[in-house]
């Protein structure tokens, strides 16, 4: 479960984000829309302590692992410790990558990083062949030379291949074909199901955030003003009315 309480952070005069209280729960699919500048991503940077909140805070709930095993729920700050990060993977831009790498050599940095064995990496790669479409595995390319469809790619399955509990993805169907695209939804539903695991993107493709969330959370200038339960089609409806005043 993830707590956001009294969250606010303001650059200048512009309040970027400013949410009194907001719960996330384990197993969400949660799309977060908004306009340009609703603060979607300052609060993703926030919940990744990428950026320090004036005020307020994100507290992670996670249960701790014992001898294989799940023990107690542990709290964390992602402010105030690192242990959270075993748990989490995101993707916000290609910031996140290291582009002087291969794919391969990139996820191999990432799976060391966590202690996950090589050859569990090139099992787990198996399940990204369609995704990638024979344009990112294999092709012995750096990174900073492929195109930003294929960075979006790199990024998106580095964020899933070590099956961390959440997720959180900002704009990911940003720079894909619509095949590509199709592709992912069908990954993301398929790995919150299959998984139980916490995912959290936010974009502009409206249609796509309604067909995949199971909540959405609507953002305007840094405030939530809308949490919909995405499961008939009066929230479709909802977010159109709330698109179309605003054109």
């Amino acid at each position: 479960m993830i707590q956001i309480s009294n969250l606010k952070k303001s650059f200048g005069e512009t309040k970027a984000c400013d949410i009194p209280s907001l719960t996330i729960n384990d197993g969400d699919l949660l799309g977060l829309v908004g306009n340009n500048g609703a603060g979607k991503t300052t609060l993703f940077r926030l919940m990744l302590d990428l950026l320090q909140a004036d005020s307020g805070n994100v507290t992670y709930t996670f249960p701790s692992s014992v001898d294989g095993g799940v023990g107690e729920v542990v709290a964390i700050d992602p402010s105030q410790s690192e242990d959270w990060k075993q748990s989490t993977a995101a993707h916000i831009d290609d910031s996140f990558l290291i582009d002087y790498l291969t794919p391969e050599e990139y996820f191999a940095f990432l799976a060391k990083l966590s202690g996950m064995p090589q050859h569990e990496v090139d099992e787990r790669l198996k399940d990204f062949e369609h995704f990638a479409g024979g344009e990112v595995l294999g092709q012995k390319k750096l990174i900073r030379n492929l195109s930003a469809g294929n960075k979006q790619k790199v990024g998106i399955i580095a964020a899933l291949i070590r099956q961390p509990k959440l997720v959180i993805l900002d704009e990911p169907f940003n720079f894909l074909d619509p095949t590509s695209q199709s592709i992912l939804k069908r990954m993301l539903t398929d790995y919150n199901k299959q998984t139980g695991a916490t995912i959290l993107l936010s974009s502009h493709n409206l249609q796509h955030t309604i067909d995949i969330s199971s909540r959405i959370v609507l953002l305007e200038k840094g405030v939530v003003i809308s949490d919909i339960v995405n499961d008939s089609d009066e929230a479709r409806q909802q977010l159109v009315d709330y698109f179309e005043e605003k054109a």
